[in-house]
């Protein structure tokens, strides 16, 4: 968590606040819940490398009880989060109300410093244990299936963020050329917060130019089409929860997009998640089964996996070398399937010796 984040948490309460908990509420967070509405409490709750969340309490104006999670980040940086994620959320919501928390609204604080945005929504009381791989599955199939893209294109109408960083979603009707934005973009933020490797570099040029049009085209090959499906974007186990009151999957802090659906499971094959398992993957493949050609699905997997690893060296700086380490063996294997470097020409191959490791707490697996 940034310092300027951290310091949302110390502001003082005023002496007359008739809010109980251990977070000061915003007046333009109090007056965005409906006339009539008293919030009773607000306590932090839950954890976040880059906001602050807190539940909150209230009684309705019917009298009724009613919990809210509360999100908050700062800056511009946090704008673009909150706005994306209630964009996002909201899509997710209008499209399968079971599987998302609703959202209810996004907004900027009263006070300027730090400038702070925050986003509201639902709460549901949930474990952080795993999810149960068919329910999440089936309703994730169910999602990419009935999902629409409103322009019949690639992207999303808003910015949305993946952790701290923003995604290019501008909308665009080939998926080739999409994917090949998204993975520019989170290369040229690695090389900014990580420094440039030259051997990376080089299998990133050659991926970008020969490998994913190579793969990527032969989606719509013979008449196939690839349909723009709405995504969650980000979606590891520390992003679902199961409602403790009805055992139902939820997702939250999402990284919309309309996307292929193949991309959605990708971040599955990184194997710092618990989701790397691969019972959710087969699980999913029942549901929603590969796209064609079939025999490229695992090649394609690979290639979508490599974004997400590029994004987490990006958002996690002290476990970058690790992840683009992962990167580079990926990217390396699809070049010699699919556009092999003429003989001596490509980069030296990593030696197990230079290899690094996630420090601790980076694998979740070991968690």
């Amino acid at each position: 968590m940034s310092s300027t984040v951290h310091d949302l948490l110390k502001h003082d309460k005023p002496s007359s606040s008739t809010i109980a908990g251990d977070i000061a509420l915003d007046d333009n967070v109090i007056s965005s819940f409906p006339t009539g509405t008293r919030v009773l409490s607000a306590n932090k709750f839950g954890q976040s490398k880059w906001t602050v969340t807190a539940r909150l309490d209230v009684i309705q104006s019917d009298g009724k009880p009613a919990s809210y999670f509360l999100k908050c980040a700062a800056e511009d940086a946090g704008r673009v989060m909150m706005e994306g994620e209630f964009n996002g959320m909201s899509e997710l919501y209008k499209t399968m109300p079971e599987l998302v928390p609703k959202p209810f609204t996004w907004g900027k604080f009263s006070t300027e410093s730090p400038e702070t945005y925050f986003f509201l929504a639902e709460f549901i009381d949930m474990s952080d244990r795993v999810p149960d791989p068919n329910q999440l599955c089936s309703k994730l199939a169910k999602l990419h299936r009935i999902s629409e893209s409103p322009t019949g294109k690639f992207g999303f109408h808003i910015t949305t963020c993946q952790g701290r960083r923003p995604q290019a979603v501008a909308w665009e009707s080939n998926w080739t050329t999409f994917f090949g934005n998204l993975l520019r973009h989170v290369i040229a933020m690695d090389d900014a917060e990580n420094d440039r490797w030259h051997a990376l570099t080089r299998l990133e040029d050659r991926l970008l130019s020969h490998v994913v049009p190579s793969l990527l085209d032969n989606l719509t090959k013979d008449g196939h089409v690839v349909k723009p499906c709405l995504i969650h974007g980000d979606l590891w186990e520390g992003n679902t929860g199961t409602s403790y009151a009805t055992g139902q999957v939820y997702l939250f802090d999402a990284a919309v997009m309309y996307a292929h659906n193949e991309f959605e499971i990708g971040d599955w094959r990184c194997d710092y998640n618990k989701i790397h398992n691969k019972v959710y993957t087969r699980t999913y493949l029942r549901h929603y089964g590969p796209s064609e050609p079939r025999e490229e699905w695992d090649d394609r997997n690979r290639l979508y996996c490599i974004y997400y690893n590029i994004l987490y060296s990006v958002n996690h700086r002290s476990q970058g070398k690790a992840v683009r380490q992962r990167a580079f063996d990926d990217m390396y294997y699809l070049i010699d399937k699919f556009a092999a470097f003429p003989e001596n020409e490509g980069p030296p191959r990593l030696l197990d010796a230079d290899r690094a490791e996630l420090p601790e707490g980076g694998d979740h697996t070991k968690h």
